[in-house]
């Protein structure tokens, strides 16, 4: 195994499979910790999904440093620790300190933070983060319920996360390409930085940081990061495996939506769902709260839906009716309420022979795969940037499509599912 990965929510780990999948590597992710029984011998890279973005840090260190301890017994040479394009987190981490474990689990002095994905419009400039062209605190990011993202400038982020020094590899020296870039690299160092935060504003950028940054015990980022790697391990003169993208194998079976963010990619996305006409059904979390609608409520609305076509379960809402639900229940509450239901109503689909999911949002997903019992992926066709359709490995045969709240073109929902077959 080349690569071994560590991403701190689901849809990430999936974006990173892909990206990794797309540039030649046979490519696993599992969920959770691998255990020993999964067989990862023919894999080059695996990437390990966690549900660490949100949860205590001392938590989310523990579980890091449990899943580089299995991809180290499985042979992993270099780890990844992956985390959100929009570097969600608070002043209190969790990116600084799980990094800093990393560090130290991989006995190395020095690594780098790049979030970049110009795809999906992130790019770094100066060390400052931008969203489609928008620094990220005027950005919609701004109002996230969970991670609201206030500052632009990631070497201030970063630093307020941790004790390590946080430099910085502006533009001039990745324009320059990956011997400058490595180069870089030793200056920060010998200034006694021991995190540097990447600029890129292009995929060539994030090749060159790739090839760079290859021999490095300990990568962090964003999965565009991960584009270079590749052709590193594999050397200059082996081609990269091609990925197919003319259709999925996937189980026969009813399709089914469950949209648990409220970014305003997938606020988008229902509404356009909804306009063209998909059946759908939104979750109330004070009735919820009230027990007035239990995942219960939800599946005797499926069992009356055509067979058909898709259908949608979604608890998205605006920033504003988001913040007074979290003012009545709880920050915390209001989320676990919705992701329960959403769990409950995802364990009881493979009965009603729902077998073909897109699941939107991170913190969804970890949730609706749990109840799933899914615990291993193969990666399959890219839909939009970041997001592939996968098949499960084990348990019920499913197909999924697991989205990052922020990412997918407004049809997203309408989309995918033409690439089944």
């Amino acid at each position: 195994m080349k690569l071994g990965c560590i991403a701190d929510d689901l849809t990430g780990a999936t974006d990173l499979a892909l990206m990794l999948a797309r540039e030649g590597l046979r490519t696993v992710q599992t969920i959770g910790v691998p255990g020993p029984d999964l067989d990862l011998s023919q894999a080059d890279a695996v990437v390990v999904a966690l549900k660490s973005r949100t949860i205590a840090a001392q938590e989310a260190i523990e579980q890091s440093q449990a899943a580089a301890e299995a991809l180290g017994k499985a042979g992993a040479r270099n780890l990844f620790f992956k985390y959100c394009s929009t570097f969600d987190s608070t002043d209190e981490g969790n990116i600084g300190p799980v990094a800093e474990a990393l560090l130290a689990f991989t006995e190395s002095d020095f690594t780098l933070a790049c979030p970049a994905f110009p795809a999906n419009g992130r790019t770094v400039y100066k060390g400052h983060l931008f969203v489609n062209g928008v620094p990220l605190h005027e950005s919609s990011m701004k109002d996230h319920p969970l991670t609201p993202m206030r500052d632009s400038n990631l070497v201030r982020v970063l630093q307020r996360q941790t004790k390590l020094s946080v430099g910085l590899v502006a533009f001039e020296d990745v324009e320059a390409g990956p011997d400058a870039i490595r180069s870089a690299f030793e200056r920060e160092k010998a200034a006694g930085h021991q995190i540097v935060i990447v600029d890129a504003l292009t995929d060539g950028h994030l090749r060159a940081i790739g090839l760079a940054a290859a021999d490095l015990p300990l990568i962090t980022g964003g999965s565009g990061v991960a584009m270079g790697l590749p052709a590193a391990y594999r050397g200059k003169n082996a081609p990269a495996s091609s990925q197919h993208s003319d259709g999925f194998d996937a189980p026969a079976g009813r399709e089914i939506i469950l949209a648990g963010s409220c970014s305003s990619a997938t606020r988008r996305q229902v509404e356009i769902a909804i306009e063209r006409g998909i059946p759908a059904l939104r979750l109330d979390p004070m009735a919820l709260a009230s027990g007035e609608v239990t995942s219960q409520t939800a599946l005797a609305w499926l069992a009356a839906q055509p067979t058909n076509g898709p259908v949608l379960i979604y608890s998205t809402a605006s920033p504003d009716d988001v913040q007074d639900v979290q003012r009545k229940l709880g920050r915390m509450n209001a989320g676990e309420i919705v992701e329960t239901t959403l769990a409950q109503i995802a364990s009881a689909l493979p009965g009603l022979g729902f077998t073909r999911l897109i699941v939107a949002g991170g913190e969804t997903s970890g949730a609706v795969v749990k109840a799933l019992s899914v615990d291993a992926l193969t990666i399959g066709p890219e839909i939009d940037p970041g997001v592939p359709w996968t098949r499960s490995l084990a348990g019920a045969d499913l197909a999924l499509a697991l989205k990052s709240g922020n990412f997918g073109a407004p049809d997203f929902f309408l989309k995918a599912w033409s690439m089944l077959r």
